[in-house]
């Protein structure tokens, strides 16, 4: 009995290794046939390579597709698997982004702007003379005449906004600006985003990677966005959000994702197939939308 004893359990131990051997060979083969694809991807020209990923079916099987035509519920599986929940997977998304760059050595472009001795000067009206009524507005045009001719001296009394204000905002910061009412936040914000009105008097020195406005384009790398934002009374959310995602364009991200590419195709690395559809969705406009807003819309 005990012979026999022992023989069961020594079967039964072999089972369960044998079980175990099974399940790692499966999964070492699942990941063999991954890698292989992967690399059959890497092989191909950068335009192509550009268009083809590696995508996990709900089902777990991994196929190799191309970004331009993902199907509806591919695309749903995608977003399911990126942020299932926005407050927990959000940051993690992010994280995953910054960690497959950071694994290459891209070093992301930041802008540091300066600003020095900054003044805002403007000519208003006070008191009554300043309620927007029928009565100011007409009064004010015949004023504004009479002082282009030199005929009457201006009655706008002299304000500073701000004066000698010097700051730095640090790249990859948060900054956060208090003040009371009336303090002139809005008026620096404009400043430091070259949209301050012609009629204001601005004096200083504001630096964007120590380049001056003059050499520097803020346009292009900063924006004021107004605390009431105008939308399209006629579009719903979705076509707003739809809309906004075309006319944004793609800027560079096409030639960044190439030379990630590149790098990771030198160091023969594999990025998350997740994460790298999504990467390649990005880099067209067009992509974007059909991922992210799955109903097309026609401006």
């Amino acid at each position: 009995m005990e012979g026999g004893g022992s023989f069961r359990n020594g079967s039964s131990s072999i089972c369960r290794d044998s079980d175990a051997d099974i399940f790692s060979n499966s999964l070492h083969k699942e990941d063999d046939e991954e890698a292989l694809k992967w690399a059959a991807i890497q092989k191909l020209p950068t335009v192509s390579r550009m268009r083809k990923a590696l995508f996990t079916s709900p089902e777990g099987e991994v196929n190799e597709i191309d970004v331009h035509k993902l199907g509806l519920q591919e695309r749903r599986a995608l977003l399911e698997r990126l942020i299932r929940t926005a407050e927990e997977d959000n940051e993690k998304f992010l994280l995953k982004l910054r960690e497959r760059i950071d694994r290459v050595g891209i070093d992301l472009p930041t802008i540091e702007v300066r600003f020095e001795n900054l003044n805002v000067e403007a000519e208003a009206s006070v008191g009554t003379r300043a309620l927007p009524t029928f009565a100011n507005f007409m009064v004010n045009i015949v004023e504004g005449l009479l002082n282009s001719l030199h005929i009457l001296q201006s009655r706008k009394q002299h304000i500073h906004i701000f004066q000698d204000v010097s700051g730095i905002i640090k790249p990859g910061r948060m900054t956060l600006l208090l003040g009371p009412p009336s303090s002139g936040k809005t008026t620096l914000l404009l400043a430091l985003a070259a949209r301050l009105d012609p009629k204001l008097k601005f004096s200083g020195k504001v630096t964007y990677n120590g380049h001056g406005m003059d050499e520097f384009v803020p346009q292009r790398t900063a924006a004021y966005v107004n605390q009431n934002d105008l939308h399209i009374a006629e579009l719903t959310v979705r076509e707003t959000l739809a809309f906004s995602a075309r006319v944004q364009g793609v800027g560079t991200r096409y030639d960044f994702l190439a030379e990630l590419s590149r790098r990771e195709k030198e160091a023969n690395i594999m990025p998350d197939p997740d994460i790298d559809v999504y990467m390649k969705v990005t880099k067209s406009p067009s992509l974007v939308r059909n991922v992210f807003f799955p109903f097309d819309f026609h401006p």
